[in-house]
């Protein structure tokens, strides 16, 4: 079990989550999730202690991504039957930790903000015990989705090429800019043909962003179009599992790396 965190743990780090970067898209079906799964087993596979959190409180899948049936999940830490540390559980086949949401209820979609506040508070607690804390954010805009994006330092934006997720991408990072105006945004674009095409996609959405927003939220990776992803999915295995040495697992593999420094 993971330990408590420790006493000696200095107050800025603990209440600032400087190793949490959370995983958020304006839109479901850009491959958010399959992201923050494939990032944490990179990072993990580079030796850096990682936990990796389903906060997709109304559609949490994380699981079912990996074949898993926790024994615990977010549900009994929000009713107060677990502490936070309690439900986490090793992915021994990852080298990483996961603290699991609760598949199929959209029941947690629905926290009270206080009791929001005090889950988010208790995973920057956490987070001392690892290099990195992943985020794996529910789609789209809505309270329970931004609210944790408070104690995190970076926020990583996940978009594709088509209209709507470049829209929706937009006004995430526009609503998490007005919020949290400390909050660094990187964005990723998944499903594209080409780096070039990742790129132009990209360019597309900064010149948004600076156009409107006066921001310039950098290209943190382009993550090319692989049919070995649905196979991985479909076998509710990771992708660095099944396919370590396909071409989306070598672009996650390179943002794990810059990650990691």
């Amino acid at each position: 079990m993971t330990p408590e965190p420790s006493l000696d743990t200095p107050p800025a780090t603990r209440t600032k989550g400087r190793n949490m970067i959370a995983v958020a898209s304006g839109k479901g079906g850009v491959g958010k999730t399959w992201f923050a799964i494939t990032l944490a087993h990179a990072l993990a596979r580079k030796k850096v202690r990682t936990l990796l959190f389903d906060g997709d409180l109304g559609l949490a899948n994380l699981d079912i991504q990996l074949g898993l049936m926790p024994k615990h999940d977010l549900g009994s830490v929000i009713a107060g039957r677990l502490t936070l540390n309690q439900a986490v559980i090793p992915f021994d086949e990852g080298g990483f930790d996961i603290v699991a949401g609760r598949s199929g209820s959209g029941g947690l979609a629905n926290v009270p903000a206080s009791r929001l506040q005090i889950l988010s508070d208790d995973l920057t607690l956490l987070a001392p015990n690892y290099d990195k804390v992943i985020l794996d954010l529910g789609a789209g805009i809505e309270r329970t989705v931004r609210q944790l994006t408070h104690n995190v330092s970076t926020c990583m934006v996940v978009a594709t090429d088509e209209p709507t997720s470049l829209t929706d991408a937009y006004a995430f990072i526009k609503l998490t800019h007005m919020e949290n105006p400390g909050t660094e945004i990187r964005v990723i674009v998944n499903m594209v043909n080409s780096t070039r095409e990742g790129e132009r996609t990209y360019n597309t959405l900064l010149k948004a962003c600076e156009g409107f927003l006066k921001l310039s939220p950098p290209l943190m990776g382009v993550i090319r179009r692989d049919s070995k992803v649905r196979e991985a999915i479909r076998s509710q295995t990771s992708l660095l599992t099944r396919f370590p040495n396909c071409e989306a697992a070598a672009d996650v593999e390179k943002i794990a790396v810059e990650i990691a420094k």
